[in-house]
Order: structure tokens, then sequence, then C-alpha cells
């Protein structure tokens, strides 16, 4: 089990971060309106009716089995991730999964903005359920955003390959190879919320910690803290954006040099499969 001994985040932490988190994805215009969303699991015990007195059961929308005793917070269908951080009560749902992981009870607050969790909500539990049963972690963040500049490139026919974009995206800044070492698995495209987008995505993140849903968005992962999941994006969409900037000057930028990568890779003790 990759359990620490290091002290559990309390609910008010994890909450704070949720708001931080949204706030951050909509500075880098990688949330239109109530686009992208949020969700952490907890596999410890945690008293969330102090903050979610009302209770209501729901069959979750795929099995989560490894989940089951655990707790999920994520965000509402048409809450805009700017909003949480004012009013995180209105915006977030807690889910105490029951055992067998088909249904569980879903917590909130008096002051709820919203009639249901997170349309994506079935992504984001599925990718939990698949990192807690092979890796057997006790917390992960998840963050579904839409960063324009990514997106764009995946409608480019020649960057709708992982090996592609992150030869793209990884090249512009020394950070890059630090902060995404495992680098981005670009996913083709599918209908959100179907079936086959939730399989690819789980497969893909498996190996990746972001995962680029084509002609869509992004989901990442961390089982450090919600803000590692945001920082993810944020360094892959800044690769994106000077990407997107050297297509409109022309392509004439050099860009960092594959031996000056696996300079800053070696100097820094990174393990990538970028650096060939």
């Amino acid at each position: 089990m990759a359990i620490t001994d290091q002290p559990k985040p309390t609910l008010d932490e994890i909450i704070n971060q949720m708001g931080h988190s949204g706030a951050r994805i909509c500075d880098i215009e990688a949330s239109e309106a109530g686009a992208g969303n949020i969700s952490v699991y907890m596999g410890w015990e945690v008293e969330v009716r102090r903050h979610f007195p009302n209770a209501e059961e729901i069959e979750l929308p795929v099995p989560a089995p490894a989940l089951a005793g655990g707790t999920v917070l994520a965000t509402g269908s048409g809450r805009r991730l700017r909003q949480i951080e004012e009013e995180p009560l209105a915006a977030i749902g807690a889910v105490k999964i029951h055992e067998g992981g088909l249904t569980g009870t879903l917590y909130t607050s008096n002051t709820r903005k919203f009639a249901r969790l997170t349309s994506e909500f079935n992504s984001h539990l599925a990718v939990h359920q698949d990192q807690v049963e092979r890796r057997g972690v006790d917390f992960q963040a998840v963050v579904h955003a839409q960063p324009p500049h990514l997106t764009y490139l995946s409608h480019i026919p020649a960057y709708r390959d992982t090996a592609r974009m992150n030869a793209a995206i990884l090249r512009w800044e020394p950070e890059s190879i630090v902060s995404l070492s495992q680098g981005i698995a670009v996913l083709p495209f599918f209908i959100p919320g179907s079936e086959e987008m939730g399989t690819a995505n789980v497969e893909g993140l498996r190996d990746f910690e972001i995962t680029l849903w084509s002609k869509h968005g992004t989901m990442s992962r961390s089982d450090i803290s919600v803000y590692r999941a945001v920082d993810r994006v944020e360094y892959a969409e800044t690769g994106a954006k000077y990407e997107y900037m050297d297509l409109v000057a022309g392509g004439r930028a050099e860009g960092l040099t594959k031996q000056e990568i696996r300079d800053v890779a070696e100097t820094f003790s990174i393990d990538s499969p970028w650096l060939s």
C-alpha cells in the first residue's frame, strides 16, 4: 500500500486547495463558464457532516469497489471553478462510498447550488478506482480543465500523437522536463462522458500523470495535492503556448535542444522516457 506516515490533510485544507486551484485554472483561461471540474479521494475516515449536513443515497456512475469506505469530494455540475474559492460549500459534494462500490451517500451543504455532481464524475471516479486498486494510494486529486493552447494543438492532426506532442511542449522551458518528466498522453477524440472516453483516460493515466483529450481538454492527477495536479496543467499549457507562438511566428525559435533537456534531467536526477 502506498500509504505514508505523513499527517493527513484536514477537510478544510482540501476544500481550500480546491478553491485556490479552481481559481488558478480560471486565471490561465482553462475553464470557461461551467467547464472544468475537480475531485479528491480520501481513503481514511473523514467527518463530513459538519460541512455537508444533508444526505441522500446515490448510485455511482461506474463501479468503484476499491474506494469502499473512502470519501470523494467533487465539484457540482454547472458550478464555475472560479466560484469555489468564494462559496466552496455551495459548489462541492462529498460522497461516502459504500461496500461493493456501487452506491454511496452524497452529503451536501445547506447552501448547495447544484442539482448533481459534475457530468465528468464517471471519469473522475474511474481514475480514483484504478489508482487505488493498482497502487494502493489513500489520497488522490484529479483535475479536468480545458487549456486553450493544448486543446488548439490537438485540433492539428500532426500534434494528435503522444511522441510529437511531448517533443513540442517539453522543449520550451528547462522546468518542463522536471515537472512533467513522464510527459502527457494524447488521446483521440471521444464523445465526452462516453465509456470509450473513460476507458482510454484510465489507461492513459496509468503511465502518465496528465492526459490530453483531443479537441476537448485535459485530465491530470496527483497523489500529493490538488495544487500539484494543477501545476501539471499549467506547465503543459505553457509549453503549448510557446509552441503556438512559434507556429504563428513561422517556426523561427530554436527551443531547448535534446542535449540541453538531457543535461537538465541529469542535473536534477530526472528519469524520463522522453530523453532519447
